[in-house]
């Protein structure tokens, strides 16, 4: 049995792909500079600042830390612009519900910590939380596990007795990589086929599939 799960936060518990792709495209729109919706969804979960250094380098754009940190604050403003528009996936509240008062809850996500906490708030989904850590609290991006591991040490859990839910294969290899169980779910940008080559160890289509998610947390179903 797991004493604690932590929870990616875009596309795994909030659909927030248009917001972020809109929010994105914006902070571009200031420095001339485009690139497809692809390219930025693959990259969901790797943090703001490194997928704009991605971007930049990809279309030969020269800058340097200063403009990405403008960048970002543009990309982070519009995002909370936007927040009316997010929802969380179906079965989301009614899973953290069920989990809260059985394991520790986390949340580690690589977007910063204001569009997080306005999220949160704007959701009704903080009190959730035993504890949230965002970009703003590692030096490295997933498929790093540095997130997972701050999280676990902020929970006062070990790493092995972690389970992580995520939707991207950077979560799913950061998952591993910090000894932890892996749940995978398919709601966000990537396939079956790309999630399941990340080797997580259960892999659902979406949150409403409670049975097997407790059932790999707990080793069985609640009654």
């Amino acid at each position: 049995m797991f004493e604690a799960v932590i929870f990616d936060w875009d596309g795994t518990l909030a659909d927030t792909r248009k917001a972020i792709l809109v929010s994105f495209h914006k902070a571009l729109h200031e420095v001339h500079c485009d690139v497809t919706d692809e390219f930025i969804e693959r990259r969901i979960g790797i943090g703001a600042a490194e997928t704009f250094r991605e971007i930049l380098r990809s279309q030969k754009v020269s800058f340097d830390e200063q403009l990405i940190k403008k960048l970002v604050d543009t990309k982070i403003q519009a995002e909370i612009d936007l927040s009316n528009e997010i929802q969380l996936f179906p079965g989301a509240f009614e899973l953290l519900q069920m989990l809260q008062s059985k394991v520790k809850l986390g949340l580690a996500s690589m977007n910063n910590k204001r569009v997080i906490e306005h999220l949160l708030m704007s959701t009704k989904t903080a009190a959730f939380f035993n504890t949230v850590v965002t970009t703003e609290e590692v030096a490295v991006s997933k498929p790093n596990p540095a997130i997972f591991l701050k999280c676990a040490l902020k929970l006062g859990t070990k790493p092995e007795k972690c389970v992580v839910v995520e939707d991207s294969i950077f979560g799913v290899e950061a998952a591993r990589a910090a000894k932890m169980g892996c749940i995978a779910v398919l709601t966000g940008v990537y396939s079956r086929n790309e999630l399941k080559a990340a080797e997580p160890n259960l892999i659902v289509n979406s949150l409403i599939e409670k049975d097997k998610i407790f059932e790999f947390i707990f080793g069985s179903v609640p009654t």
